[in-house]
């Protein structure tokens, strides 16, 4: 592991007229902190919001070189707020106090993006669903199934994975996504998982399991509104693209079939039959 200088509490070497010697370096932060205060994060380049973040560990040193080195090694702020306070302190400058603050940031926009979409109509807001997942999903290795539980008033209740490996209809349960509906009492589902790949473009397999499970939980009067699938930056919502109302229209093109079928039945037993 690379040395790290973490020391927020160290005193600052002054100079003769009581000017702390790294002056040039706490006014540059200064103005990154004049400039977000005024605009937000509006015009920041990646490295200097990982200096800015770097600032609060190690209030009194020069963040620019650490902050850089970060975005050259992990290739993006994203990458930078993913990596694990262990491959953080693998930077040469960044220490315990800088790598906690980068994951407490992390876990404070995790839950304020969750609070954020529970009292929304989620069914408009596949994108909010997106970006609170996509913070839990995006580094996995392999695929993880997710079921999100809502009221009668599209509040989420509760989130619960089902599966993880390859999500395909054989080793997802539609008759466990039911149960946990009526455990849950909702009224409707989203669907979604993750891609490892970071295409989110939907398999086969993924189309065959979103309208088996349409079809399952549409028997039980349970709506599937959306099924996300988180890529690389990226997602695709099976409700956007039509998709989830095209395989309702076939449940309920098959129910009708069935029901008209039905009734032929009892229609044909009662003929005469040809005697000669």
């Amino acid at each position: 592991m690379a040395n790290s200088i973490d020391h927020p509490e160290t005193s600052i070497p002054l100079a003769g007229n009581g000017v702390p010697r790294n002056s040039s370096a706490s006014g540059h932060r200064k103005r990154l902190r004049e400039r977000f205060l005024q605009a937000d994060l509006t015009g920041f380049q990646d490295y200097e919001v990982v200096e800015l973040l770097l600032s609060l560990g190690t209030p009194r040193k020069d963040c620019k070189q650490p902050a850089k080195d970060a975005i050259k090694r992990f290739k993006s702020l994203r990458g930078v707020l993913e990596a694990s306070p262990e491959e953080l302190q693998q930077i040469d400058g960044i220490g315990p106090h800088s790598a906690f603050g980068i994951k407490l940031v992390q876990e404070v926009a995790r839950a304020y993006l969750k609070e954020k979409i529970v009292d929304k109509p989620v069914y408009q807001s596949s994108s909010e669903i997106f970006d609170y997942l996509y913070h839990s999903m995006r580094g996995l290795k392999k695929e993880v199934f997710k079921v999100m539980y809502l009221n009668a008033q599209n509040q989420i209740i509760d989130t619960s994975d089902l599966a993880s490996g390859t999500i395909n209809s054989s080793n997802i349960s539609p008759r466990e996504v039911i149960e946990g509906a009526i455990r849950h009492n909702a009224t409707s589902l989203i669907l979604a998982h993750n891609h490892p790949s970071g295409n989110p473009e939907p398999s086969r397999s993924d189309k065959d399991l979103t309208r088996d499970l349409v079809y399952a939980t549409s028997i039980m009067q349970v709506r599937v509104l959306d099924h996300i699938i988180i890529g690389d930056n990226r997602y695709f919502s099976f409700s956007g693209e039509g998709l989830i109302e095209k395989y309702e229209l076939d449940f309920l093109n098959l129910k009708m079939r069935g029901v008209s079928e039905a009734k032929r039945i009892p229609y044909r037993a009662g003929l005469p039959t040809d005697s000669r």
